[in-house]
């Protein structure tokens, strides 16, 4: 079984070193290159627009609308938020900090800017080519548009992206989650990993029997308090700094362009090291690509595609440039040593975000402010994904109930499983099935792409912008 445990692991790891290796990022920032001159440069010319009637658009009173068995335009984006927003917004980061350097984020900036009209390109498609079911329930995401939008003969890429996304939710949505929430609460109270499962499952089974409908209701409150708690808390700790702003700066653009070589040799030259950190993780964190978001959004109500699309757009924006950023400045002003040896002495890349944050604030409130966060972090992935797994599900078996029924009580299972074990492996393979998901979902994206051209031209035309 050892053996058998080892080999897997190998093989494993040599697939994902290609799903998150240099071929396939250049391929996932690519098609944002390429969905960037389809759509026009939307990021830049229509950015005011997207902005306005995003974010926006919230601070405007409306009438209460009664949107049926779909979400509201906002419910989806936080669904989707829920998702992307997670704890690679902070190991994540300060990991590919002290790995790649402060160059490493100017490059998962890049990664961002493309990214925007990748999440763009996603959700007009999802909503474009989503099925409707006898109740009005709308449904969507690459599985479909995948089907419909390049037809029957195109199905077994459908499949391969629902089989992977389904696999994946049980790994990247809730043992890799579970586990990191588990930790945070033996942190900050003492908590029992065992205690925290099963209260966890509780928690999530409450939400997720509940539906999608339920899972929009508890992220529109969950998503918009723990963002806010975070960038607050960010932005104190850059006040603080604010006199050594201009030097992270100066580092992050030195290093981003630096050919010196790193680590002795052995990660060849710094700017190649930067960019594979900073892609890596800005894809990671935004999910532009993976195919995951335009799930919860295909159950909007909207039926404007590209309405519902330019929240795509803010997605990224505010989860990479804004709370990604927040991170990555915080660790580049509390002066730690950069290198990937820096991590060593903690016991995770989160424990390193945490002295980062002590370093700066007085006492352990540092710590406190990022505990807590991955806690809301985590909780809020783990709700999304278990939408993003039932979706995938659901197309597998033609929404067989009984198989989304089965799933939604595994899926709860497995709070405890990632609560209390290291689950390395699964965390590993599941990695792996994350990364390989965006293969599908660029194929379709890149032939697609004339139906995302036509889509934005109709709608910035109509609207005469």
């Amino acid at each position: 079984m050892e053996r058998f445990l080892e080999a897997v692991t190998l093989v494993n790891g040599k697939i994902n070193d290609f799903v998150w290796g240099p071929i396939m990022l250049a391929l996932l920032v690519g098609t944002g290159v390429f969905l960037t001159f389809r759509t026009g440069w939307i990021q830049v010319g229509r950015f005011g627009y997207i902005m306005k009637n995003t974010i926006g658009s919230l601070f405007r009173r409306r009438g209460q609308k009664d949107h049926g068995s779909n979400l509201s335009p906002f419910q989806a984006v936080t669904t989707a938020l829920a998702g992307t927003v997670g704890t690679g917004n902070i190991a994540g980061v300060t990991g590919a900090i002290f790995i790649g350097g402060p160059g490493a984020v100017f490059w998962m900036w890049v990664s961002a800017f493309f990214g925007m009209c990748t999440k763009y390109a996603e959700i007009a498609l999802a909503l474009r080519f989503r099925n409707t079911d006898e109740q009005g329930v709308h449904k969507g995401g690459p599985m479909y548009y995948i089907e419909n939008g390049l037809g029957r003969n195109w199905r077994w890429l459908a499949v391969i992206f629902a089989i992977l996304g389904g696999l994946a939710s049980f790994g990247i949505g809730n043992i890799a989650q579970s586990s990191e929430i588990a930790g945070a609460l033996n942190g900050l109270f003492g908590v029992d990993p065992m205690i925290s499962g099963v209260a966890l499952t509780v928690v999530v089974g409450i939400v997720v029997i509940g539906g999608v409908k339920r899972i929009g209701q508890v992220t529109s409150l969950l998503v918009p308090f723990m963002s806010v708690f975070y960038v607050a808390a960010g932005i104190v700790v850059i006040l603080m700094r604010i006199g050594d702003i201009p030097g992270v700066f100066q580092a992050i653009f030195t290093s981003a362009f630096s050919f010196e070589a790193v680590g002795g040799g052995v990660f060849g030259y710094a700017i190649m090291v930067a960019m594979k950190n900073g892609f890596a993780r800005g894809v990671f964190s935004n999910e532009a690509g993976l195919g995951s978001a335009p799930i919860a959004h295909a159950a909007s109500s909207t039926e404007e595609p590209a309405e519902q699309a330019i929240w795509g757009v803010f997605e990224v924006f505010f989860d990479t440039i804004i709370i990604c950023s927040i991170t990555a400045f915080t660790v580049l002003l509390s002066g730690f040593e950069l290198g990937a040896s820096a991590l060593e002495g903690y016991a995770s890349k989160g424990a390193a975000a945490v002295a980062a944050f002590n370093s700066i604030l007085p006492g352990e409130l540092g710590g406190t402010i990022i505990q807590v966060s991955l806690v809301f972090f985590a909780l809020s992935t783990i709700l999304s994904w278990s939408y993003y797994g039932e979706r995938c599900w659901g197309y597998l078996s033609g929404d067989n109930k009984a198989v989304t029924a089965v799933y939604k009580m595994v899926f709860v299972l497995f709070c405890i499983v990632g609560a209390t074990g290291s689950g390395q492996l699964m965390w590993d393979i599941s990695d792996t099935l994350n990364g390989a998901m965006a293969i599908p979902n660029l194929v379709a994206l890149l032939l697609l792409s004339g139906a995302v051209a036509s889509i934005t031209k109709e709608y910035f035309t109509d609207k005469r912008l």
